[in-house]
């Protein structure tokens, strides 16, 4: 039970404490003006026990905001009241109707709480707020976009625009969700002003205008397209100074990359959507725009500033960005796939990637693919060997869950080959032509198929281990069983923006193999998702992310979904998981070095072959010289077959050893093999003369050894240390005048990238980063707090770590589903290194220049999709 004196108590400090100098002197100065003016009604006990709710609320403030970077401002939010209307309500409805879990309903709460803290406190009488929350690609954004909803009009906020979706179906799938989350919840004090219908046309009030009574709440969820917003605008107009004056205005943009930025020099229709955003917030007296995405990439190259140096009116997120934590049963890129070395660890586990993702050889694509765009209209596809695979082991999975009991749950597999409209057609005709021709022989449990059927499944069965799912395993004499009501259930959808026949999860549980193209590249869930069959190629990173609809959660089913993509495609999300962890890491390491988003530029690291995103949308980047400071860098790549290059890199760091050795560089302080003030010759000779793999352009001898040459006297003295396992053997050769050293043990990945690419994912340790130091390592440190505390114990002196890698190195565990043995020709010598410095020390760079590829070729070959998409929305 809430006792309302000390809510309203609560409520009273919360509303001094901007003014106030600290939480006790604004206690006092509530309690001073209580007694003055109702002497003695309120007992000791009243003020102690608001104390204690708002010492707890302003801990779990301090604890969450790691996630942020933001302007300095007054803290004005700390979480719901018990009073509170609309998140009690969602929350009680996520709970009771929806079933979700504890721990992710206390998730959902923790990270809304810091976003509406980040908002601009509504009871200011004027106000401009912009920023921008990072999330996950189908990773719940919805979810926490209602809950800052729903917490923000319980602070003060009376009207929510939710921007949302370039089309008439994403719009309507936005306002529905929120409907039944939030809006159903306190029906009594909402005023819808869209249509729930997929016109969702603006609905004004009979006096014109926007409301501003103070007896509800607006909504209007607007499709971003320059009609919608025109009306929106119009009716904004027509709203009277006072009334919007009143209007306290949280505007949403989700999905905000998409069509929000300003992606064109002349006066194109993306610029305008653009321009009537900005316009938008122009109108408003007292507003804070929130952009929601997974791939911000196009958002951090929005220009804040004219070339004159004067603040331009646009979407920069300028007061805040945030990043949403990932959640703990959520399948993101770096889950499926592994990610190259960020912040990960190489003692942490699971970072390997589960052992989903199945290759499709490079022999078979031409069954499903034209050689060139311009032979769709003649080509005929033709049922590839991993195509029957991926449709058998779906048939399989759709059994298993009804075996668990899952009849009520919809269950779909994506088939996802190609951009153009005409290929979706065929490749949909041949699946439902080989259902037919298959299905008799499917319904018999011994015949041929069946039995390819059986391989499958028990070959797929406990490969991601037992733990990953509650459900036990499903026997093949059980899933058998059920396959025949699979066969009489499934259906073969197109989902394009031309198809008439397209995905509907409204009704009654639908079994799907959805076939289409663009339109599933964003926003739009595939339910029950277990198995995805992917050739479609992009060189975009958001593009390829989005195109990512295996993303997101599976209850009940976490060890069903499978991945069937070219190793190409694998690799490529295997390091855009990279570049999500590095994005995260920028924002952390800004916070805690307390920069805001008007002082750096996150920066967004350039992948080989890759573009970021669209040319139009990088007009304001600057591509630049690699920066090294505050950064760590190692190679995790190696020529394991190629005896030169192992054996000159070998060399190369036994010089440099022997003449540290030599110079009695040595530390005689402990038993490390470490060297301390080690000339910056010595070092830089050895990064000229290290060969490393191909694939670790920003550790070429060029860039590493001018920037260190460059750097000045930061970087005149080196400490040098050989990182070496206890357990491990020695060496097989000396390294230089030292002799023999202590080797670690590093296993392969089994996805390298070839027979002569050995892919160890990761070679230093956070615990490395003390060799040098004092310093006591903790498994709680990050590797952003680690160079901090580093540095204050050694100053800015860089550090160089050398590995020799055992040549048979073995995975930890036996019959390891991710490693294999590294089987390499000779002992490798691999380094890693430690800059000292900020991030932003060498300025405001939006990215790092490998390779750049423009990326305008996704939206040309996107175009017909698109155009047909438009045209069905008319």
């Amino acid at each position: 039970m809430t006792n309302p004196q000390v809510d309203a108590i609560v409520s009273m400090v919360e509303d001094a404490l901007p003014a106030s100098k600290g939480l006790e002197a604004a206690l006092d100065a509530v309690k001073r003006r209580n007694e003055a003016l109702m002497p003695g009604v309120l007992s000791p006990e009243i003020y102690d026990h608001a104390h204690k709710i708002l010492t707890k609320r302003l801990e779990n403030i301090e604890v969450i905001k790691v996630n942020s970077v933001i302007r300095k401002r007054d803290p004005w939010y700390y979480g719901s009241k018990p009073s509170d209307l609309h998140w009690p309500a969602l929350k009680k409805y996520l709970i009771n109707a929806k079933n979700w879990h504890p721990d992710d309903v206390e998730s959902i709460d923790a990270t809304s709480t810091e976003v509406v803290s980040l908002l601009n406190n509504p009871k200011e009488e004027k106000f401009t707020c912009k920023g921008l929350v990072v999330g996950h690609v189908q990773s719940g954004k919805t979810a926490n976009m209602t809950a800052v909803m729903a917490k923000a009009i319980d602070a003060g906020y009376n009207t929510i625009i939710v921007l949302a979706g370039l089309t008439n179906k994403l719009r309507q799938q936005t306002q529905l969700r929120i409907m039944s989350d939030l809006v159903d919840r306190r029906r009594e004090y909402w005023h819808v002003r869209t249509a729930v219908d997929e016109d969702g046309d603006f609905q004004k009030p009979p006096s014109g205008g926007l409301l501003s009574q103070s007896d509800g709440v607006q909504l209007a969820v607007v499709k971003k397209n320059v009609s919608p917003l025109g009306k929106l605008f119009l009716a904004i107009q027509e709203t009277p100074p006072l009334a919007l004056k009143r209007l306290k205005v949280l505007i949403i943009d989700d999905e905000c990359d998409q069509a929000s930025v300003n992606s064109a020099s002349g006066e194109t229709d993306m610029t305008a959507i653009n321009e009537r955003i900005r316009e938008l917030l122009k109108l408003f007296p007292s507003v804070t725009y929130v952009g929601y995405t997974a791939t911000p990439f196009a958002n951090v190259f929005i220009n804040p500033y004219k070339p004159d140096g004067v603040t331009l009116d646009d979407l920069y997120p300028s007061e805040f960005i945030t990043s949403l934590p990932t959640p703990e049963r959520y399948f993101g890129a770096s889950k499926l796939f592994g990610q190259p070395p960020v912040e990960s660890d190489r003692d942490d586990d699971g970072d390997d990637g589960l052992d989903m993702i199945r290759h499709i050889d490079d022999d078979e694509i031409h069954l499903l693919q034209p050689a060139k765009a311009k032979e769709r209209d003649e080509f005929q596809p033709a049922m590839a060997p991993s195509l029957e695979q991926a449709i058998l082991y779906f048939l399989g999975c759709c059994a298993a869950r009804r075996v668990r009991g899952d009849f009520d749950k919809h269950m779909s597999m994506l088939v996802h080959t190609s951009a153009f409209v005409t290929m979706h057609e065929k490749l949909a005709s041949l699946i439902q032509g080989w259902l037919k021709v298959k299905d008799s022989e499917l319904r018999v449990s011994d015949s041929p198929l069946s039995q390819r059927l059986r391989e499958i499944w028990e070959l797929e069965t406990g490969r991601l281990g037992a733990d990953i799912c509650v459900e036990p395993p499903v026997h093949f004499s059980d899933l058998i069983k059920e396959i025949p009501a699979v066969l009489d259930l499934i259906e073969v959808p197109v989902e394009n923006g031309a198809s008439d026949d397209r995905i509907d999860y409204e009704g009654e549980p639908k079994t799907y193999i959805v076939v289409g193209g663009s339109v599933l590249a964003r926003g739009l869930t595939i339910e029950g998702l277990m198995v995805s069959y992917f050739l479609r190629s992009a060189s975009q990173y958001d593009t390829l992310l989005q195109m990512g609809r295996w993303f997101g959660y599976r209850p009940r089913y976490e060890d069903l979904p499978r991945i069937w993509t070219t190793e190409d495609l694998a690799l490529r999300f295997r390091s855009l998981a990279g570049i999500e962890a590095e994005i995260r890491e920028e924002i952390e390491e800004y916070k805690v070095r307390e920069i805001t988003p008007m002082d750096m530029a996150v920066r967004v690291r350039a992948i080989p072959g890759m573009a970021i995103t669209t040319a139009s949308k990088m007009k304001a980047a600057n591509r630049c010289a690699i920066s090294y400071w505050g950064t760590h860098r190692q190679t995790f790549r190696f020529n394991h077959h190629d005896h030169a290059m192992l054996a000159k890199n070998w060399q190369v760091a036994a010089d440099l050893v022997s003449q540290a050795e030599n110079l009695g560089l040595r530390d005689a302080t402990g038993d490390k093999m470490l060297w301390v003030d080690v000339p910056r010759t010595t070092v830089n000779r050895f990064f000229s003369s290290y060969l490393p793999h191909s694939d670790h352009k920003d550790l070429s001898a060029k860039a590493l050894s001018e920037f260190v040459e460059g750097a000045g006297k930061a970087l005149d003295k080196w400490n040098v240390a050989i990182i070496g396992s206890s357990r491990g053997k020695l060496s097989g050769e000396a390294l230089g005048v030292i002799g023999k050293v202590p080797t670690v043990n590093r296993a392969k990945l089994k996805s390298a990238s070839g027979t002569h690419t050995a892919d160890i994912k990761a070679l230093m340790s956070r615990s490395d980063l003390v060799v040098d130091s004092g310093l006591k390592f903790e498994k709680s440190m990050k590797w952003a707090e680690l160079k901090i505390e580093r540095e204050k114990q050694v100053g800015s002196k860089p550090l160089l770590l050398l590995y020799v890698i055992d040549k048979d190195s073995k995975p930890q565990s036996d019959g390891s589903k991710t490693r294999s043995n590294l089987e390499a020709v000779s002992d490798i010598l691999g380094y890693g290194v430690v800059f000292p410095g900020s991030k932003d020390a060498s300025g405001n760079y939006f990215s790092v220049e490998l390779d750049y590829v423009s990326g305008d070729e996704i939206e040309q070959i996107d175009e017909e999709e698109r155009a047909q998409a438009e045209a069905a929305d008319v």
